[in-house]
């Protein structure tokens, strides 16, 4: 016997599976968990790939129990802001135009991908008469300010910071990623019991620990008895890599040690023309399909996660979810204190070097390579023991989906 549908929930993500990004999947999770538990929930998001806009999707599709259609017009890329901009604006106008019409409408999911999408959440949800569920994923203006791309004074920063502001008030709830997400933005406004501090899941379903014996995709690319340092996911300006492609130059005349950079972003460029100056130690793929994931994420005998020492609180790589699920450990190349260096201090699973140190991080890095196999199996272990026990997606995902539906703890 089916459950009877309880309203229908309106989903608003410019980018959603089969699209690779992490925003997207964890959407997708959110929107099939709400939907196995009896909503009816509509997505509104990109017809064309986030990272690669050639890539077309279908404009409507039946995925997991959600009912996904896809805008045109609505992503053209990252090869530059205004170009963002254009595609995010272009989207949010015609799902809140869309939007407005959908049947039975109770609630609002909107998360910031794009940054004005709670333009269109807004302005649906007063004239519907709704509440809102806001999924802060990452924070702008203040990632374009840490950046240097524009000034806190600039109209563009006082614009984004209005509209942050008119989410924050209009808001049921706020979901933060982590305690300096919600401070940053307890500082734009204070929604007091309405602030929610809830990490992203891993998804685990589709990983687990593969033996390099066993991994048919460390065969595949030749990194038998290779030490694997792996980067795996978005390659961007908030990320940076120099100092790990220093240290990767350093290291060049020592053959047990590959780096493997997996994934897209602008900032693969700087992997490539390390590759074309002739680093033999550094591989490039792009992303890989969730179904491989666990091989690719495997493969790996350490995981580098990246973070820019001025976008704590800003910014939330996930990265470090999937290395801990696939039981590796993990390297920070970042500042401390942040959400990552918290999870590495409290499960003991693994290092931390700042940026700007590349001789420090290959001393390091030879230092692991080092470490007896049992020991960094040890370290890996306690990072999916922390996944199985407190961070999984079906506690998670749970909590997030009482939280839209209204049940704050």
């Amino acid at each position: 016997m089916s459950r009877p549908r309880r309203g229908t929930i309106l989903v608003l993500s410019q980018v959603y599976p089969p699209d690779p990004t992490s925003v997207g999947q964890h959407v997708a999770d959110a929107a099939e968990c709400l939907a196995a538990r009896g909503h009816r929930v509509v997505v509104y998001t990109a017809d064309r790939g986030y990272d690669d806009p050639s890539v077309r999707y279908p404009r409507r599709e039946f995925r997991g129990g959600v009912d996904v259609r896809r805008l045109p017009l609505s992503s053209f890329g990252k090869q530059s802001i205004p170009i963002r901009l254009v595609g995010g604006g272009l989207f949010v106008l015609q799902a809140m135009l869309r939007g407005l019409a959908v049947r039975g409408l109770s609630g609002i999911l909107v998360s910031t991908s794009p940054p004005i999408a709670s333009v269109a959440a807004v302005g649906i949800a007063t004239l519907r008469r709704v509440p809102v569920t806001y999924w802060s994923m990452d924070l702008n203006p203040d990632q374009m300010i840490a950046l240097g791309k524009i000034t806190a004074r600039s109209w563009s920063a006082r614009v984004f910071d209005a509209l942050n502001k008119m989410i924050l008030r209009r808001a049921r709830a706020v979901v933060a990623l982590d305690r300096f997400m919600a401070e940053r933005l307890r500082n734009k406004l204070d929604v007091g019991p309405r602030m929610q501090v809830l990490p992203p899941w891993p998804h685990e379903d589709h990983l687990g620990r593969v033996e390099h014996g066993a991994n048919p995709f460390r065969r595949r690319h030749g990194l038998e008895d290779r030490f694997v340092i792996a980067y795996s996911g978005n390659h961007g300006p908030s990320n940076p890599i120099t100092t790990a492609i220093r240290a990767a130059e350093l290291l060049r005349s020592e053959e047990r040690f590959v780096f493997l950079f997996i994934g897209g972003g602008i900032g693969k460029r700087e992997v490539e023309a390390a590759i074309e100056g002739g680093a033999t130690n550094i591989r490039s793929l792009p992303y890989q399909p969730l179904s491989d994931l666990k091989y690719s994420l495997s493969a790996a005998d350490l995981h580098l996660v990246t973070m820019g020492d001025d976008v704590v609180g800003i910014v939330h790589p996930c990265k470090v979810y999937g290395a801990m699920a696939v039981a590796r450990p993990v390297l920070l190349l970042g500042p401390e204190p942040s959400h990552i260096s918290d999870i590495l201090e409290a499960h003991r699973c693994g290092w931390r070097v700042g940026h700007g140190e590349p001789e420090r991080l290959a001393e390091l890095l030879r230092r692991i390579a080092g470490l007896p196999s049992e020991e960094l199996r040890s370290s890996g272990a306690r990072g999916r023991a922390a996944i199985d026990h407190a961070l999984s997606k079906a506690a998670l995902c749970g909590r997030f989906c009482d939280i839209v539906e209204g049940k704050l703890s």
